[in-house]
């Protein structure tokens, strides 16, 4: 199919970008790396009436370190994230798993940016962002407000932006040197959508008990889902293959909302997701144990 008529406008400076949104609100469309979008347009799935090009904002790409944080710029390319060495220092979590995002040739185009504003269940760097705690900066001719990655993602391909709003950054705190992580996800091929995935942090102290712990779960509901309930349970223990079999039942039969598709059914994406809370649980509290110093500021 071809897309339906739209105008096209590729701004020249931010401002432009802000008073065009402005003037067109729910009307328009922003157009990153388009490796969404484009699909998007092409299946009229979505019909905008203008198109903005953000493709010359190279200022909205960069990966800074700054005060406890690190601050993306909503334009940077996601092949970038995954060969930067302040995210493989600082953001682990986020390093491991991007390479897991579609194709190499997706990521050199697709953006962090634009990844989470289509707000797509099974994408990776929703549930990554959500697993790490980061906000979003969202900006407007009015001024701008930060939004937390709990509020941020409301139904598949829906978020809390408003519709003069354009995302410019992500803030993500750093992980702590006693902060394990865990990372998996299941699909029939390398780059197919994912049929389930799990993202875990733990943060242990010096006794190896557990002090924080956050499992979110990917292609599991309209959102990507903070099992609050299930990561609880481990807060206060030490790792053991019990306490890790309960978090994963209360995850996987409580929690989480699945649906049954093409691809699979709800009771087998309920069974992924038992076994993957399993996988990155033990895989988290193991990196936690080991991890000494301070992570390289």
């Amino acid at each position: 199919m071809k897309p339906a008529p739209f105008d096209y406008i590729s701004p020249g400076s931010f401002q432009e970008v802000l008073d065009s949104l402005h003037q067109y609100g729910s009307d328009a469309s922003l157009l990153a790396g388009g490796q969404s979008l484009i699909a998007a347009l092409n299946f009229r799935s979505m019909q905008p009436k203008v198109l903005i090009d953000l493709n010359k904002l190279p200022e909205l790409a960069y990966v800074r370190k700054d005060d406890g944080l690190v601050r993306i710029g909503a334009m940077t390319r996601q092949h970038t994230l995954e060969k930067d060495a302040i995210i493989e220092g600082l953001l682990p979590l986020m390093f491991e798993a991007v390479p897991y995002v579609a194709h190499l040739a997706i990521r050199t185009r697709g953006t962090i940016g634009g990844s989470l504003v289509y707000a797509d269940p099974a994408a990776e760097q929703p549930t990554i962002n959500l697993a790490l705690g980061a906000k979003f900066k969202a900006v407007s001719t009015t001024g701008e407000r930060w939004i937390p990655a709990e509020s941020f993602f409301l139904q598949t391909n829906h978020t809390a932006l408003k519709s003069d709003e354009i995302l410019t950054e992500v803030a993500v705190p750093v992980m702590s040197a006693s902060t394990g992580w865990g990372f998996e996800e299941v699909a029939r091929r390398d780059g197919d959508r994912v049929m389930m995935g799990v993202a875990a942090t733990v943060t242990l102290n010096e006794d190896g008990v557990c002090q924080d712990a956050r499992l979110v779960y990917q292609n599991s509901a309209p959102t990507p889902v903070l099992a609050e309930q299930a990561a609880d349970l481990l807060i206060g223990s030490q790792a053991n293959e019990d306490l890790f079999l309960e978090a994963a039942e209360v995850a996987s039969q409580g929690e989480i909302d699945p649906l049954t598709d093409v691809h699979a059914t709800a009771a087998f994406r309920r069974n992924l997701a038992r076994e993957l809370t399993l996988r990155t649980l033990r895989t988290a509290f193991e990196r936690a144990s080991k991890r000494e110093g301070t992570p390289h500021e």
